[in-house]
């Protein structure tokens, strides 16, 4: 070894060695995947279900068609990564909303909320029933609401009252989301909903 030759300077803990850590090409696939991902997401709450295709999530993305083809290799991949990404999103919402504000102010989050987003979530929601794939995404989505409302309740996560309660609450945001009935009415459904599900068993 040369004594004159410079030594590398010393790392901080922690450091990944340059050898060993990952080439550009991979942070910028996945900059490009979640870039692909946001951009059949935005599809999917702009336009619905049928909005999201390869093309039209490529243009959106600003990038060229054979990437979307690169790391989606089916329409159903992009749709079922998409609809997991609401729903993870709809779920932290959700807490967060009845942390602060309870149970019976879940209407006022209905109100506040993007209603094309939404229309997009509950089509994607009925289209699971024919996709066993998006059909347990679905179920991750009520197991979460159902587990949320088990939560601010103190009840146990099998107590059949927060699953009725939350079926309850589902058919009133989808018919004010759908029909887009009065809010008061809602509010007022609500409000019963949540203190019969509080009386004992």
């Amino acid at each position: 070894m040369n004594p004159h030759q410079d030594h590398p300077a010393p790392r901080t803990p922690g450091e990944q060695h340059p050898a060993l850590a990952p080439p550009p090409a991979q942070a910028r696939g996945r900059r490009r995947r979640a870039t692909l991902l946001a951009a059949a997401v935005d599809l999917l709450t702009d336009g619905g279900f049928a909005a999201v295709t390869h093309r039209g999530v490529a243009q959106h993305a600003n990038l060229p068609l054979a990437a979307t083809t690169y790391y989606f290799a089916s329409r159903d991949q992009l749709l079922a990564e998409a609809f997991a990404q609401l729903v993870e999103s709809e779920l932290a919402t959700t807490r967060a909303w009845i942390t602060h504000h309870g149970l019976t102010a879940l209407a006022d989050q209905v109100a506040a909320a993007d209603r094309t987003r939404q229309l997009g979530l509950w089509e994607l929601y009925v289209h699971a029933g024919r996709d066993p794939v998006l059909q347990q995404i679905a179920r991750r989505w009520t197991d979460g609401c159902a587990r949320i409302i088990a939560d601010t309740l103190h009840l146990p996560e099998t107590d059949t009252r927060a699953r009725l309660l939350y079926t309850t609450i589902s058919t009133l945001w989808l018919e004010h989301v759908v029909e887009q009935r009065p809010l008061d009415d809602t509010r007022a459904l609500l409000t019963i909903a949540v203190e019969n599900a509080l009386k004992p068993p």
